[in-house]
């Protein structure tokens, strides 16, 4: 269950995350075959990286690469809320050392109630260990599907199992087939104004097994 909390902004009050919710929420999410993914996803986006409010690694343990605010093809598609799909950051050379492979992502549209955000924000995380920041350069983001609401949290400790489980929830609904196959959309392919002369690997399917393996140690 989620209680409602009050809010003092003008975008609608965020539902409360309880801990009876948060034990049981599903770890599948979204339809299967041959629905895929359904309107109004796959949703495109493209922008520089942005450097947002620095919490999420500090903070959440969950470092996030942030799209601009001003334009979003989000708006007016969606509800407000957290999302799965893949993403790619795309180098500006293709002598950077940063790892341009298409990755699974989580995605947090809204207003961060617990952090009383001001402004609605776009923020990314990819399920990736990066060895170093890429701000500025491009990424390109292809959101598959919806995984919960926006929520408040009484609590950091809260909040952080929450942004757990939806990792787990990405990884889970990006398995299935008919969701692993956007990994090699045409999207992803390099562009050549941005200098990156390869395209980088999907990701497949040894991968994303590591990468649950991994959220399962959570």
């Amino acid at each position: 269950m989620v209680a409602q909390s009050e809010s003092q902004s003008t975008h609608p009050p965020a539902l409360n995350s309880t801990a009876s919710y948060r034990i049981s929420r599903p770890l599948l999410v979204g339809p299967s075959s041959p629905i895929y993914p359904g309107s109004p996803y796959p949703i495109r986006l493209q922008g520089p990286v942005c450097k947002g409010f620095g919490r999420g690694g500090k903070d959440l343990g969950c470092p996030t690469a942030n799209l601009p605010d001003d334009d979003n093809e989000m708006r007016g598609k969606v509800d407000t809320g957290v999302f799965y799909g893949f993403a790619k950051v795309i180098p500006p050379s293709s002598n950077d050392h940063i790892d341009h492979s298409t990755l699974p992502m989580v995605m947090s549209l809204g207003w961060n109630p617990f952090y009383k955000n001001e402004r609605l924000t776009a923020e990314i995380h990819i399920l990736h260990e990066f060895e170093n920041d890429f701000y500025g350069y491009d990424m390109k983001v292809l959101v598959l599907g919806y995984i919960r609401p926006e929520l408040d949290y009484v609590s950091r400790e809260a909040l952080i199992e929450d942004i757990d489980t939806d990792k787990r929830v990405a990884l889970n609904c990006l398995a299935r087939p008919d969701y692993a196959r956007f990994a090699e959309d045409e999207f992803f392919v390099d562009d050549k104004s941005s200098g990156a002369q390869e395209s980088g690997r999907a990701v497949n399917g040894d991968a994303r097994k590591e990468e649950q393996e991994e959220m399962t140690k959570l």
